[in-house]
C-alpha cells in the first residue's frame, strides 16, 4: 500500500460531480492513496493492453523466430 511521506500537500480543483463520485469510490481511503492506487492500476491496465495489442500483430513465425533469437542472445552473452 502507498503512504504518502510528510510533506507538503496541494488542491486539485475538479468539477462537484466527479468529486461526488470518487468521494464515494474512495471510501475510508485517504486521497493520496487512493489517487496512487487509480493511477497504478491504470499503468498496469495500459501495459496489458499494449501487450495485448502487439502480441495480436505478431504470428506464430515471428514468436519462434523471437524465441530463438533471444535463445541465441543469452548463449553468446559473457560479461568482460
Amino acid at each position: 500500500m502507498w503512504r504518502a511521506p510528510l510533506a507538503k500537500y496541494t488542491t486539485i480543483s475538479v468539477p462537484e460531480n466527479v468529486k461526488k463520485a470518487l468521494e464515494k469510490a474512495k471510501g475510508y481511503r485517504e486521497w493520496g492513496e487512493y489517487l496512487m492506487e487509480l493511477y497504478e492500476e491504470r499503468s498496469i491496465l495500459k501495459s496489458k493492453r499494449a501487450f495485448e495489442e502487439a502480441a495480436e500483430l505478431l504470428t506464430s513465425k515471428d514468436l519462434k523466430a523471437m524465441l530463438t533469437s533471444s535463445t541465441q542472445f543469452r548463449e553468446k552473452f559473457a560479461l568482460r
